[in-house]
Parts: C-alpha cells; sequence; structure tokens
C-alpha cells in the first residue's frame, strides 16, 4: 500500500469520526433549544419549554457557529413531541438566550418539504417557520394541507397560525371534502380540537372571487362563509346562482353542500332592499 492510499483511507476515516462527532454535538446543542407544540395540528410551539427537536440527516450535519445555523443535508428529518419536518435540507436557526442556554427561533426547510403530526399533513417546496410569532408559512407548486376529510391547497402559498388556530391559502385557493369544493382568491380554515386531540376544520372564510359548485349549480359571490360540520355555505355581496340557462341574482344565498338546494334572499333595507332577480329559461321540448 502507497503512503498516499494509506493517508487518504486514514483521512477519510478521520471524516467518518467528525462527522459522528459534529451529529453528536448537534444533537447535544438542539437539546437546549426546545420548542414546545400542542397535542394536535401542525403547532411546532414557540421558543421555552422542555422537549428538545432532534435532527437527522443522511449527509451529514454543518454547524456554522459563527452564523449561529446548523445546516442538515440529505433526507433531513426533524422530529420533537410527534411533529416532523422532513425535506431535502434543514436549516436551524438558534440564538443565545439570558441564562446562557440556546434556543432555536426559525426552522427552513427547502426540497420536497413534508410536515407531519398525528392529524395533519402539509405539503410544499419550502417552509419557514418562525418560533417567535409561531407562524408556519409553506410556498412552491401547489402547497397543500391535508387535516382528516379536508384539503387546503393554492397556488401562492400557505400560512399556518398556530396561536389562533387557523390556516390561511392565497392565490385560486380551493378547500375541498369528497366531491365539495370552495374556491376563491383567499381561504381562512379555522380548527379546533375534537376529543382525541385531533385537529379538524369546522369553518372555511372564503374572501374575493368565491366560487362553489354542487351538482346541479354553480353560485359566485365577493364573499363566503362555510360550515363545514352543516354543510351550509352562506355567500354575500354580488351573489349569483347558476343553473343550466337560469340565472338568479340576489344579496345573499345559502348552499347547502349536501343537499344541494339554494336559496336566494333579497337585499335587507339598509341595502336598498333589492328584490331577488333572475332569467330564467324553459326547457324545450323534444319533438
Amino acid at each position: 500500500m502507497t503512503d498516499i492510499s494509506c493517508a487518504n483511507r486514514v483521512r477519510q476515516a478521520a471524516d467518518r469520526i467528525a462527522g459522528r462527532i459534529m451529529t453528536a454535538a448537534v444533537m447535544s446543542i438542539l437539546a437546549l433549544a426546545p420548542l414546545p407544540v400542542l397535542a394536535q395540528g401542525l403547532s411546532l410551539g414557540g421558543t421555552g419549554g422542555e422537549s428538545p427537536i432532534e435532527v437527522y440527516a443522511n449527509n451529514g450535519i454543518e454547524w456554522q457557529q459563527e452564523n449561529l445555523l446548523f445546516v442538515a443535508r440529505g433526507d433531513a428529518r426533524a422530529v420533537r413531541s410527534g411533529v416532523e419536518v422532513l425535506s431535502d435540507e434543514l436549516r436551524a436557526y438558534y440564538r443565545k438566550t439570558d441564562n446562557g442556554q440556546t434556543e432555536v427561533w426559525r426552522l427552513d426547510a427547502h426540497g420536497n418539504v413534508r410536515i407531519i403530526s398525528k392529524s395533519d399533513t402539509a405539503y410544499g417546496d419550502r417552509a419557514i417557520y418562525n418560533a417567535d410569532q409561531k407562524v408556519l408559512v409553506i410556498d412552491g407548486v401547489n402547497p397543500r394541507l391535508v387535516s382528516g376529510q379536508d384539503t387546503l391547497s393554492a397556488e401562492q402559498q400557505l400560512e399556518y397560525w398556530e396561536v389562533r388556530q387557523f390556516a390561511v391559502a392565497r392565490g385560486n385557493a380551493v378547500a375541498t371534502r369528497e366531491q365539495k369544493r370552495v374556491k376563491a382568491d383567499v381561504l381562512v380554515a379555522h380548527f379546533r380540537p375534537d376529543k382525541k386531540g385531533n385537529t379538524s376544520v369546522y369553518r372555511v372564510d372564503a374572501y374575493d372571487n368565491v366560487i362553489i359548485k354542487t351538482q346541479t349549480e354553480t353560485a359566485t359571490a365577493n364573499r363566503g362563509v362555510y360550515n363545514v360540520e352543516s354543510g351550509i355555505a352562506t355567500l354575500t355581496g354580488s351573489v349569483k346562482l347558476t343553473r343550466d340557462d337560469n340565472e338568479l341574482q340576489g344579496c345573499r344565498a345559502e348552499v347547502n353542500l349536501n343537499t344541494g338546494i339554494s336559496k336566494m334572499f333579497s337585499c335587507a333595507p339598509e341595502q336598498g332592499g333589492r328584490r331577488v332577480q333572475g332569467v330564467l329559461v324553459p326547457k324545450k321540448r323534444e319533438p
């Protein structure tokens, strides 16, 4: 064996040992950076608390002490209290606390992002979690959130607001449950925990260019509030119901996505009292 090949082997072995030491160091530091999390939802928690966050990566973890940053590459995975963040690369930004410990205040995920909890899963190309604000932002191609039977997707980005317990979908946003769909420029899905501690969507607020389709009708409006449990969507502002060639217009409508029955209402006196109006086209009989 030549001296050069021997030296290469020694260097490779040293690199492997250094990688193990670096991983151990990262795990130790992050154990001092707790991110408390609620038992349900995608909550990653804020700063403070007692539970550690653990980080794993196939291609090693880089510790940039001067930047107060850890970078995990290659099938990177961060785990704490039942919530997993999976991606090609993870960046954990930390800082010193007044008591001399460290805490992670921001976590970035890049490439093939999946965030998984007991009741929810979010997908995207990139995710940024700010522990101070307790807000998770996901973007990329068709970011989406799956919560039980409900799916919330958008073209621009998704935001998960932990404290307020809602998610915001922006840009051609769509909320789907089975065959029921609510579409708008912006959708706000409100969550609440069930008896088992899992979160579920109970209400969806829709803003601008609202479109709801049933098996027989299409309803459009400026604003909508969809009660997921009752299946009733209340629409306001330039409301229009269309079925075949028939069309109704009014100030408010109730669309029952469970039964397919819609009701149109006239404007209130303070709105001018305008009555429901429309065009009804009779079907032609077959000769």
